[in-house]
């Protein structure tokens, strides 16, 4: 794809008179934006964004087969930004939840489509935010840092590593619990954090959907298969997991008679 200087943008929605309705208000309304296709469907949003890898997708969220949320369910990393645009305003909460920029309303509004076009020629400009994840994962793989980048809507959010008590998997994002009792909800897989984590001991992965510190490891229940937490949370154990589990629980010196 050539570099045209222009923000590369994909619409994807499943009415034609909204696709082209779209375009046009972009391509009048906004010359630093190029549209370089538009698709019908999820699968067909896919499949562009693989082939052309764009900076931008306006995403419908009410479509046949896949709504817009789970189109992201599709990528193990993000590396779009997203608008999202719909004739249901009950969406809003959760597309902010899931770091996009911004959520239109149709029919759309002229100086809020330029408004959220901006955020993404701001961010844009900021940083790349794929190249600095990266970057953040071969570094905090070392073990040398004790903070970690996680990525929100607004850029990038710093949060110390012992203060993590657990990591939980929910489809395509993560959340990721603090010792203070709030959670960050990231745009990125449990396999995106076990990798950086996976050299500090004090984490496990102890089954598809958790990470756990065991520094805040309270209750170890072998029959239940559990794990509660000192935020009073629980997490699971699988079982193919555990004999691994008590064997990092003795090396960590965290077993008496066991």
């Amino acid at each position: 794809m050539p570099d045209t200087g222009k923000i590369q943008a994909i619409i994807i929605d499943d009415e034609l008179r909204a696709r082209n309705s779209l375009s046009k208000l972009v391509t009048d309304y906004n010359p630093n934006v190029e549209i370089i296709a538009m698709c019908a469907c999820v699968p067909e949003g896919v499949l562009a964004i693989n082939q052309k890898r764009p900076q931008l997708v306006f995403l419908d969220i009410e479509m046949p087969e896949y709504n817009g949320f789970e189109l992201l369910s599709f990528f193990r990393d993000i590396d779009f930004h997203i608008i999202f645009v719909t004739a249901y305003n009950e969406y809003a909460l959760k597309a902010f939840e899931v770091s996009a920029v911004d959520y239109l309303l149709k029919p759309v509004d002229i100086d809020k489509l330029k408004a959220a076009i901006s955020k993404v020629d701001q961010k844009l400009s900021t940083y790349d935010m794929q190249s600095k994840m990266d970057v953040l994962k071969e570094t905090f793989k070392t073990g040398q840092f004790n903070r970690i980048a996680l990525p929100v809507s607004e850029g990038l959010l710093f949060v110390e590593v012992p203060d993590i008590v657990y990591l939980e998997a929910e489809g395509a994002y993560t959340t990721v619990w603090l010792q203070n009792g709030s959670k960050i909800l990231v745009s990125k897989k449990m396999k995106f954090f076990e990798e950086i984590l996976e050299a500090r001991q004090n984490f496990f992965r102890s089954h598809r959907s958790f990470i756990v510190n065991i520094n805040f490891l309270k209750k170890y229940s072998k029959n239940e298969g559990s794990l509660t937490l000192d935020n009073g949370k629980v997490a699971y154990i699988s079982r193919d997991r555990k004999a691994e589990f008590e064997e990092l629980l003795k090396q960590n010196k965290l077993t008496v008679g066991f």
